[in-house]
């Protein structure tokens, strides 16, 4: 019997100068600090829960769209790579704090965060925050 492959997935997790469903706007840049001072690579959560690690996420910068992403499911044949299959689930997230930002009458733009983890979402903040290529 073969061990099936990794399924990979890539996508953004935050689109640059797009208000969210919080009225918060990244900034392009704002990941910057976060991204150059890591060490570990960021979890790939279910539905930001801790405790539902699907994967990891292996490639993660800013271009000039926003926050790309490459992530491994680790399970293949587990109920998160059948939904991702299936196109159930297309969303990506992720959790950070916000270390400054600008308050406008609009919301917030978010100028540098931490960033803790990128998750695959029902539901993204960001609607247009999505998977676009698995293998």
């Amino acid at each position: 019997m073969s061990v099936p492959a990794d399924l990979r997935i890539a996508g953004y997790a935050a689109l640059f100068h797009r208000a969210d469903g919080a009225r918060d706007t990244i900034r392009p840049g704002a990941f910057r600090r976060t991204l150059a001072e890591r060490r570990a690579p960021l979890p790939l959560f279910w539905q930001h829960r801790p405790d539902q690690r699907i994967g990891w996420v292996e490639t993660v910068g800013e271009d000039a769209r926003g926050l790309r992403i490459i992530a491994t499911i680790e399970n293949p044949d587990g109920r998160a790579a059948k939904l991702l299959r299936d196109k159930a689930v297309t969303g990506l997230s992720f959790g950070y704090r916000a270390r400054a930002y600008r308050r406008t009458p609009g919301g917030r733009e978010l100028v540098d965060v931490d960033l803790f983890e990128v998750s695959v979402v029902s539901h993204p903040l960001q609607h247009e925050a999505r998977i676009h290529f698995m293998t």
